[in-house]
């Protein structure tokens, strides 16, 4: 187990080496489930300039431990969310709509490699950066589709089970033998629902986007030095809010 690693964030077509090596990842921990239909496994995304990837990596880059997706809401290309459910439940279209007036995503294609897994390293550490990034962004509100492990997370982070989609929130992806639930996270201005643990840490990495953290497992009794290099030089804030600013958000 690696006791040093790095976590950056950065747009798709900023660099598409790195892309591919995520995809790769992504790929092979798919593969050990069975699992090929994934809606966004696939190498068009990373020609898409309203996608960003986290990457949690060695210190020489040279390795991918995992990592995690934010596709903002564009107007041009559907969220995974939509193309995965859409068939199954045709209002996630209206519910996507609706909140890309304001900024909307969705945190997506989160992995972790089998070295990290049970850490948190792979999986709670991207989700979270995640969310972080996504107040560069303009963003207001996040959509996530998770599988069973990682709902907590996100209700973590301050997400909401989306129970007006699918079977109270719940679909059967992306086989017929799994169920992922959708997710929506209401506030990403004030994380006002996430836990006090959670929000600190989001808020702390918010204002500091280049650092080094000591963190602990939350699984096992285990700690490794994060250096955090989460700033996203070509972000703009007003680039995916689609409509006309408000606050409020009818979902």
């Amino acid at each position: 187990m690696t006791t040093e690693i790095r976590i950056r964030a950065f747009r798709t077509t900023d660099d598409y080496e790195t892309c591919l090596k995520f995809i790769e990842g992504h790929r092979k921990v798919l593969a050990i489930y069975g699992i090929e239909n994934i809606s966004t496994n696939t190498y068009d995304w990373i020609y898409n300039p309203a996608i960003f990837v986290v990457v949690v990596e060695s210190m020489d880059r040279q390795k991918l431990y995992g990592g995690a997706r934010v596709q903002c809401a564009d107007g041009l290309t559907p969220l995974p969310i939509e193309v995965a459910t859409g068939d199954m439940d045709p209002k996630i279209y209206d519910v996507v709509r609706e909140a890309s007036l304001y900024g909307t995503g969705e945190l997506s294609g989160l992995w972790n490699s089998k070295e990290v897994a049970g850490f948190g390293i792979g999986s709670l550490f991207p989700s979270r950066v995640s969310v972080v990034i996504a107040e560069q962004l303009g963003l207001t509100t996040m959509f996530s589709l998770c599988s069973p492990t990682t709902v907590r997370f996100n209700q973590w982070m301050g997400s909401n089970v989306l129970t007006s989609v699918g079977n109270q929130g719940t679909f059967y992806y992306p086989k017929l033998d799994l169920i992922a639930t959708a997710c929506f996270l209401e506030d990403v201005t004030t994380l006002k629902d996430a836990h006090p643990r959670e929000r600190e840490k989001m808020l702390y990495l918010r204002a500091n986007p280049t650092c080094v953290i000591k963190e602990k497992s939350p699984f096992k009794n285990a700690y490794v030095d994060v250096h955090y290099d989460i700033q996203i030089r070509s972000a703009r804030k007003e680039e995916f809010k689609l409509g006309v600013k408000n606050t409020t958000h009818i979902v």
